[in-house]
Formats: structure tokens, sequence, C-alpha cells
């Protein structure tokens, strides 16, 4: 980290443009302690890599698979308790109905299309099939476009990489995957159906139950500032909670804000990412913050 920590310092910031953010992004919602140099590739997770591996930027959005990596592999970030997106995931795994119906349980055995094995939606999805469903992980063939954001991970044993350019959506729409896990590059086609059968009352039935919304993106804090500058990082806190107090056009459900109002969801997280042989230990939700950041809201 090379930001000057005195007087106001300019933290490198890689944030999307969300409902949530659109406050901070354009100014409504400013510091006289702090400035965000909003540096960050569109989309925002092209930054991640950069983030977790080189330690590019200060402060900003990771998600939430890729930050519980971090903390197994001692990466110097911490979290707050700020989620930045979340969503109902039951929707994200589909198939082609040209090639026969699917329940859950029949992609055992099968070809099954997902960018990276860690992607955020695809451990919602996943953990969706296996509990809810019985879907035995283990058993599918997860095709996968590239590698997860932290050098030392490896992919597990039922992963292969597929050919450099293939496209997920079009392989699933001619049969050449059984199905596809996809947020928004679910093909907006009539012949694709969820495989999770009606799923926005599944995900409405699995809200009731849970009373969780699937965290993607949190706010993260390089552990250099929180140490030497919790002031700074109170008020990027406060920023990000005026900022979504501002939003409009934000579901009605949606992740909310504060450590203890997210912890039934981050404990979820942490227990399907040792599940799915994504984190490679178990961690505690309190260690996901620090002494600044757990206290936060």
């Amino acid at each position: 980290m090379t930001t000057t920590l005195t007087g106001v310092p300019t933290l490198r910031t890689n944030l999307a443009d969300y409902a949530v953010t659109k406050a901070m992004k354009d100014g409504r919602v400013s510091s006289d302690i702090v400035n965000l140099d909003f540096c960050g590739p569109t989309p925002a997770h092209n930054g991640f890599k950069a983030m977790v591996r080189e330690s590019r930027f200060d402060a900003g959005e990771l998600a939430i698979v890729t930050f519980l990596q971090a903390k197994a592999y001692g990466k110097p970030y911490v979290l707050l308790p700020a989620p930045i997106s979340g969503r109902f995931q039951h929707h994200c795994a589909g198939y082609n109905i040209d090639f026969g119906h699917l329940d859950p349980k029949d992609i055992e055995g099968k070809k099954v299309g997902v960018r990276t094995y860690t992607q955020t939606t695809a451990l919602w999805i996943r953990g969706i099939l296996r509990h809810e469903y019985g879907v035995d992980l283990d058993k599918v063939q997860w095709m996968t476009l590239g590698d997860g954001h932290l050098a030392e991970y490896r992919d597990p044993n039922n992963c292969e990489r597929l050919p450099a350019g293939s496209s997920i959506p079009e392989m699933m729409l001619k049969g050449e995957l059984a199905a596809a896990l996809l947020g928004e590059d679910m093909p907006k086609d009539e012949r694709v159906r969820t495989l999770v059968p009606d799923a926005q009352a599944a995900a409405k039935d699995w809200f009731a139950r849970e009373n969780v919304v699937p965290i993607n993106h949190m706010f993260v804090v390089h552990e250099d500032i929180s140490k030497q500058r919790p002031d700074v990082v109170r008020e990027l806190y406060r920023m990000v909670a005026e900022s979504r107090n501002l939003a409009e056009g934000v579901p009605a459900i949606f992740p909310p804000i504060g450590l203890e109002a997210n912890r039934k969801g981050l404990q979820l997280a942490i227990d399907w990412a040792l599940d799915q042989k994504i984190i490679p230990h178990r961690l505690s939700v309190d260690e996901l913050f620090d002494d600044v950041t757990g206290s936060l809201g």
C-alpha cells in the first residue's frame, strides 16, 4: 500500500456504480477527512485479482468469496459490515429444455459451466442445489473458463478448464453443457429454464425460512488504514451507510448493514465455502473484522 495516511489521505478505490454507491460516486456524499480516487476498472470484479495479489487498491468492494479466501491466505484486508451488492440466487442455474427436462439432481455425472469455480454466484447456487435439493456437488464436472482470484488456490479435482474463448451461455444452448451457473449472463432465450423449479417462489420460501439475502460484494479496506487511521475507516462506513440511505431503486429485500444483521449470512458463506473446498480451513465471522470495523454500526 502506497497511500500516505497523514492529513487527508486519498484512497485508491475500486467501486462500481450501483444504486447504493451512486451518492458516493457522484459527490452527494463526501468527506473532509478522506478523498476517494475511484480508479478501479469497469466492471469492478476485473480489479479483484489485483487487489488481493498486489494490494493495488486501498479500499472498495470485494466479492465475499474472494474476501474469505483472502482472509484464509493472510491477505492484508479487513471487512466493513457494509454489503454493496446481493440478491437471491435461485434463478442462476439454467439449462436448455430442448435437450430434455432436468431436475437439480440430474446434473450429477454431467458437465455444468461456470465462469470460475470460486465465483460468488456459483457458491450460493451450488449451496442451494446441495442443501435444498440434495445434489452431490462432487459428482458434477464443473467446466470453468478461468482461475480464482487468489494465486494460492487450486480448484477441486472435479473442475476442468474450457478452451480459451469458449462461451458458456452458447455451449449451454447447444447442449454441449448440461447446465450453466450464470448471473446476468443467462441467455434471454425462451428455451432456457431454471434448474431450481419455480426459482422465484423457491427464493421467497427460502428467505421466509432463513431470513438471509445472499451477499455478493462487501466493502473492504487495507488493514494499514484501519490500524493507522481508524477515523478514516469509520468515515468510510458513514459514507457507505449514507449513500445507501439516498439510494433509489434498491430492491425491497437487500442485504442489511451492520455486523450482527449480517452474521447469519456471513456464517452461511463461510460454511458453504468450506464445504465446497473454496477455503482451506474454517473461519469465524468475527475474525473477518478487526477491532475498528467490528464495532461499526
